[in-house]
């Protein structure tokens, strides 16, 4: 492996892990994340020169916490926060606790019911997942700037409120974990479908990282099913990954995918999950909905065989639930399937105002005008789905089926 790839590799694999040492070590997002980002500029410098280190994480969580004390050091009260910074350097790790794990604990930290929803999700996916503030502005669909500045009010609220890094009592679980599935679930999507100019169009290592977590989580909670609902869903989803980017860099379509190169034993994971949900009796939430949508498309040999009637009823039954446009936009994908295109281009065009900004929504009407035979609307719709799409691989099929237009 050369540098370059052990770079590329190394912020991948443990940018969670560093960030997540010393946001426990030192109780300072900011501090954590900026040192965490010094010692992978250190690493660009120095690796190429001196070599890839035996231990790539260790030397840079070891590179950070020297940054990190740098520049405690150099703010004000500056003796006061030397003594401190001495006795971390020299005290004994805390115990973990329950979760031996600091990522989890991260999560934790940053979906405290203090703080609003959307600035848990959003804090999380920076710190944890790495993300750019512009692939998480992507994701929510709003501007950089007003997500950059939500981030920035989470990090101050963390510090102002003395939130504690660690998993919260088994009492107060139950009050944090919709807020930590949805961090989970925005993670695994932008490995699922990465929006990062530059990318790779599928991030395995976000999609596998999610799956752990999610795994931790479910020994936290083995009874909840939003948790289980939420792991099949991955599951399944992570089943599909090698088949749905082509050899020649085109996303692939549901339809036009290799079933026979799906994941079968995550797909059986998934399905047993599912199985163990409906059998409880139990009301499902809007995890165990979307995980049995994906049981039903995952149980179809071929995509002729999709039980579309099924699906279109538990959409029903997730709108009740979830009303928001992009679940309606996804029933109406499945309705074009049961009672044809027309059924559903009326549906998608009432999503107008609220998915403008959104290239599924473009997407979608692109291939419904073309189902209904009016190419030039479809190509503009085409078009706007194209300048909206973040995803290299979804713009290469996107372009491709423009072009196919009559």
């Amino acid at each position: 492996m050369n540098v370059e790839e052990a770079l590329a590799r190394a912020q991948r694999e443990e940018w969670a892990r560093v960030v997540a040492a010393l946001a426990r070590r030192f109780g300072d997002l900011d501090v954590a994340e900026e040192a965490s980002a010094e010692a992978f500029a250190v690493a660009v410098e120095r690796w190429p020169v001196d070599g890839v280190p035996p231990n790539p994480g260790a030397w840079l969580t070891t590179t950070a916490q020297r940054k990190a004390i740098d520049r405690i050091r150099r703010e004000d009260k500056r003796d006061a926060k030397q003594r401190e910074a001495r006795m971390w350097q020299d005290e004994a790790p805390e115990p973990l606790g329950a979760v031996e794990d600091e990522r989890l604990r991260l999560v934790f930290t940053c979906c405290h019911p203090a703080l609003a929803a959307d600035a848990r999700v959003a804090l999380t996916l920076r710190l944890l997942g790495g993300l750019t503030v512009a692939e998480i502005a992507r994701a929510f669909l709003v501007q950089e700037g007003a997500m950059a500045r939500r981030i920035t009010r989470a990090k101050d609220k963390i510090k102002a409120a003395r939130i504690p890094y660690r998993v919260p009592a088994a009492a107060d679980l139950p009050g944090r974990v919709s807020g930590v599935l949805a961090v989970l679930y925005l993670v695994f999507n932008e490995g699922y479908l990465a929006t990062g100019p530059g990318t790779d169009p599928v991030r395995q290592d976000l999609t596998a990282e999610a799956i752990r977590l999610t795994r931790l989580l479910r020994t936290l909670l083995p009874e909840d099913g939003e948790v289980a609902g939420l792991l099949a869903l991955m599951l399944m989803s992570e089943a599909r990954r090698t088949a749905r980017v082509s050899a020649s860099g085109e996303l692939v379509a549901l339809g036009e995918q290799d079933r026979g190169a799906w994941d079968a034993a995550l797909i059986t994971e998934g399905h047993r999950l599912v199985r163990e949900r409906l059998a409880s009796g139990e009301a499902p939430g809007r995890y165990q909905l979307l995980a049995a949508i994906n049981a039903v498309h995952t149980d179809a040999r071929d995509v002729r065989d999709t039980d579309w009637s099924q699906v279109v009823a538990l959409y029903d039954q997730l709108v009740r639930i979830d009303p928001s446009p992009v679940v309606a936009l996804n029933r109406a994908i499945a309705v074009a399937e049961l009672d044809g295109p027309e059924v559903a281009m009326a549906a998608v065009d009432r999503l107008d105002d609220a998915l403008t900004g959104y290239h599924a929504y473009h997407a979608t009407r692109a291939d419904l005008l073309r189902r209904l035979g009016r190419s030039g609307e479809s190509r503009a719709a085409y078009d706007r789905a194209i300048e909206l799409a973040g995803n290299t691989a979804e713009v290469a099929a996107l372009t491709r089926r423009r072009d196919q237009l009559p």
